[in-house]
């Protein structure tokens, strides 16, 4: 009956918030009556009051300052100046720059409408199609999360009581392998698709300028993650001062924001913050009918009946995530599986960062997958191409990144290579 009395609302087209949290109390009153719906508002709370949801706003906000100052453009032609010269060099810019702008903003979707608005337009200009200069910004704009900072980790961390830093470090090093998968793709679709290249390479002092004018932008993330691996602020702190270092950079630097401006900003980062806690309070009331009625025990005695075999409990799990992925908003993924599935991962032996960083390189991955792939939205919306026509050319893209995730999940020893080093 709830699962049912979800999917319907969300086929009418109701908020997922909305169907998550009707769902939820229609379920509490099958269990017991007004008596127990009368708990729902103390369990959104509950699923709320979590100290280090407070770092999300302020790194939505720290990056909203910097992209009004221009830091986008700055990042974007320093890639060029890097990888311009190979062919496909827009293409390959724009992977690079989501690593560069990966460190800023933490989000796919933000990603996806920051190039979308620029270097889409710029390589259809060069003689790249549409779609497929879409397809490429869908494709790394996933690097946004899975680098630090990451507000998927964020959320995951708080959920699941895991050190939030060490996520952190466990991302670097796949959100790097992402970067480099899709330009090895890119390379080897460049002569086949007749991808344009710069025909001069930039001089060393050209690349040294670039650099020079992109370095306060480059030292955010180098300060944010600094100071949380090496435990000198908590995550909530580190938002809150990245938030104080981009005021200062454009106020007193760049010498572009205004008062208006910062005043639009804080209203966007309030509405896309408030979204993201509404769709976790809403969530909290169902994953709490799920606990009720022991359904995620349930899920893992399924699985674990299906083999015994650890290897093969990750697969399905993985491909539990991605089906899903597909159909539902990630953050009420993340918030109603994650309590399932993880102890599921620490009875086959999975380390605690390991397994958090399979859920946020499964989720980011669903981030592009048609037919609720935020980013192929975003993109959509932003540019006027269709769905269809970039869920074509991300095709091997795609490919690419799921053959990355099963590597990931499957290389424990590579993966937790950087967290280990620092102490993790």
């Amino acid at each position: 009956m709830v699962a049912s009395l979800f999917f319907f609302l969300m086929f009418l087209g109701a908020p997922i918030a909305i169907a998550l949290g009707v769902a939820g109390l229609v379920g509490m009153y099958e269990i017991g009556g007004s008596h127990f719906t009368s708990l729902a508002p103390s369990k959104i709370f509950n699923g709320l009051n979590i100290f280090p949801f407070l770092a999300m706003p302020f790194f939505i906000l720290a990056g909203e300052i910097m992209n009004h100052t221009g830091i986008t453009s700055r990042l974007v032609f320093l890639a060029q100046a890097l990888v311009g010269h190979f062919r496909g060099g827009l293409a390959h810019s724009n992977m690079l720059a989501s690593v560069f702008f990966s460190g800023i903003t933490g989000s796919a979707t933000a990603d996806a409408a920051a190039f979308g608005r620029t270097l889409v337009p710029a390589m259809e200009k060069e003689g790249y199609t549409k779609d497929y200069a879409c397809a490429v910004t869908a494709a790394g704009s996933i690097i946004g999360p899975t680098i630090p900072p990451s507000g998927i980790m964020v959320v995951y961390g708080s959920l699941m009581g895991v050190s939030i830093g060490g996520l952190f470090a466990t991302g670097i090093l796949p959100g790097l392998l992402v970067c480099f998968v899709c330009m090895a793709i890119i390379a080897s679709m460049g002569k086949r698709k007749g991808l344009p290249k710069n025909q001069q390479r930039a001089s060393l002092r050209q690349v040294l300028v670039l650099f020079r004018q992109s370095a306060l932008a480059l030292l955010m993330p180098v300060i944010i993650l600094g100071g949380i691996v090496f435990g000198i602020v908590t995550p909530t702190e580190a938002a809150s001062i990245a938030v104080a270092y981009a005021l200062i950079i454009g106020t007193f630097v760049y010498r572009n924001l205004s008062l208006n401006a910062f005043y639009h900003m804080i209203v966007r980062t309030a509405q896309i913050s408030g979204v993201i806690y509404l769709i976790i309070g809403s969530a909290s009331i169902l994953g709490w009918w799920l606990s009720f009625n022991q359904i995620p025990q349930m899920i893992a005695d399924f699985f674990i009946s299906l083999s015994d075999n650890p290897n093969v409990i990750l697969a399905l799990i993985i491909l539990l995530l991605l089906t899903i992925g597909m159909l539902m908003d990630i953050n009420v993924m993340l918030v109603i599986l994650a309590p399932i599935l993880v102890p599921l991962t620490m009875e086959i032996g999975l380390d605690p960062l390991h397994a958090g960083i399979i859920f946020v390189l499964a989720l980011n991955v669903s981030l592009m997958t048609p037919p609720i792939g935020a980013c192929l939205f975003v993109l959509s919306s932003v540019t006027g191409a269709k769905i269809e026509g970039i869920s074509k050319e991300l095709m091997p893209f795609l490919i690419g990144q799921l053959l990355l995730l099963f590597f990931i999940a499957y290389s424990p020893d590579v993966v937790l290579y950087i967290p280990r080093l620092l102490g993790y």
